[in-house]
């Protein structure tokens, strides 16, 4: 089997290079030279844990192979991903442009059947676009060379991308035919041996399956993010709250764990387009409105703390910043809480001094040099007169608060993910303020 893959970037790679490593020929393509040169020569354009030597081994082996050159690379090909941005327009819909683009090409290049897949976050309807330009470029031709579109949306955490790809918890492929079906059955059996499921149903209601997730998800968050702050209303403690009641096997115990809000490439864009699709069809999704309003207003809470501890005006104040990526274990900023903090506590005239073990270059490009970067996480700490926990790497889990203690000049610690004992810090001495806790 023969397999192409349209975009390079985080989907899109990790996807390739999973098919690979079970023995498929996988071509991925890219209009970006550069990338696609450095990908050859083994320099990933993301970071993500294993899939620098992934990608490297699969390369070496000859099943993974990296082109600019869509129209061989389609030639022959079984199936055929389109895994290329849908940035958020202005309104919060998806834009299509990239994917509608790709449809296109593929027209004007295949030469046998295939299938070709939606593996992009796109709304209800996309799968029906694409369709629609294929033909047309196959119209033009004046070629009548049948296919199928299917969608199958990706499931993928990052920082754990690669065994959610090999481990799936499930398999979501919306098809409109049976062929299709077969060859996207074929194609997914080497992971779902182990019993991994592979769940068929028609093409909107996979398309569905992604955003109904993924808001589902977001909607967990800002609802525990919601009980946090009453919980420091009402002098309760949200750590006991959250597992109370996720110790209900109707709720359970991911996703409730509150904080600064979420970020990412995902939740943020999906929850917007599913918003816009629902306004176009004239419906209100007025759960999913309050939970990105929460969430954006959440964003704010760890500097509310600081002000209220300090004052509005930081001028001569140096805020220690330890994370900055959405997550561990990735270096995306996109949407980014720190993003916000940091810009906040900038205009209230305060230094700030951040480390993140992955993310630096990635805020060099989004910030520059507004703030300063440092090697490690006690280097930021040098004068500091407080310091905010953004983002909880393994790292920063079990630190040294001698040392912390010795390098500051002041003992706040802001708790932006509840990783630390209150009780432990206030006896060694600190002013700890956490989410959700007295």
């Amino acid at each position: 089997m023969k397999i192409t893959v349209v975009g390079t970037g985080y989907v899109g790679l990790v996807t390739g290079t999973c098919f690979a490593e079970v023995g498929i020929e996988v071509t991925c393509v890219d209009i970006d030279q550069k990338k696609i040169e450095n990908l050859k020569n083994g320099i990933m354009p993301i970071y993500e844990p294993g899939l620098e030597e992934m990608v490297i081994k699969n390369y070496e082996a000859g099943r993974l192979h990296f082109s600019t050159n869509l129209s061989e690379a389609i030639k022959g090909s079984d199936v055929a991903f389109i895994a290329v941005g849908t940035p958020p327009g202005e309104d919060g819909s998806a834009d299509l442009k990239y994917v509608i683009a790709v449809a296109r090409e593929i027209g004007q290049n295949m030469n046998s059947y295939g299938v070709v897949v939606t593996k992009s976050t796109v709304p209800v309807g996309t799968a029906e676009k694409v369709s629609n330009a294929v033909r047309e470029e196959l119209e033009k031709r004046g070629v009548d060379i049948p296919y199928d579109v299917a969608s199958n949306p990706e499931f993928l955490k990052e920082g754990a991308a690669i065994d959610d790809f090999l481990k799936p918890d499930r398999i979501v492929v919306g098809v409109s035919s049976k062929k299709a079906e077969d060859i996207m059955a074929k194609l997914y059996k080497p992971f779902t041996l182990n019993g991994h499921p592979i769940i068929f149903m028609d093409v909107p209601s996979a398309e569905m399956t992604k955003y109904a997730a993924n808001s589902m998800l977001a909607t967990k968050i800002s609802f525990m993010n919601d009980i946090a702050n009453l919980c420091e209303i009402v002098g309760a403690d949200v750590n006991l709250v959250r597992k109370g009641i996720g110790s209900d096997a109707r709720i359970g115990n991911k996703f409730i764990y509150p904080g600064i809000g979420y970020g990412g490439s995902c939740f943020p864009k999906d929850v917007k387009a599913l918003i816009k699709t629902a306004a176009e069809k004239g419906y209100n999704m007025r759960v999913l409105k309050a939970v990105e309003e929460v969430n954006e207003d959440q964003k704010n809470v760890m500097y509310n703390k600081v002000i209220n501890h300090f004052g509005s005006d930081l001028k001569g104040k140096t805020i220690a910043l330890w994370g900055l990526s959405f997550k561990p274990k990735t270096d995306d900023m996109r949407e980014a809480p720190s993003l916000v903090i940091i810009s906040h506590l900038l205009e209230a005239g305060a230094t700030v001094r951040a480390y993140d073990p992955v993310a630096m270059e990635e805020a060099k490009h989004m910030i520059g040099n507004t703030i300063t970067y440092t090697k490690d996480e006690y280097e930021a700490l040098q004068g500091a007169d407080g310091l905010i926990l953004a983002t909880e790497w393994p790292e920063f889990r079990f630190p040294d608060f001698a040392k912390i203690e010795n390098l500051m000049n002041g003992k706040v610690i802001f708790d932006g993910r509840n990783i630390y004992d209150a009780k432990d810090l206030r006896e060694k001495g600190f002013t700890y303020y956490g989410i959700g806790i007295n």
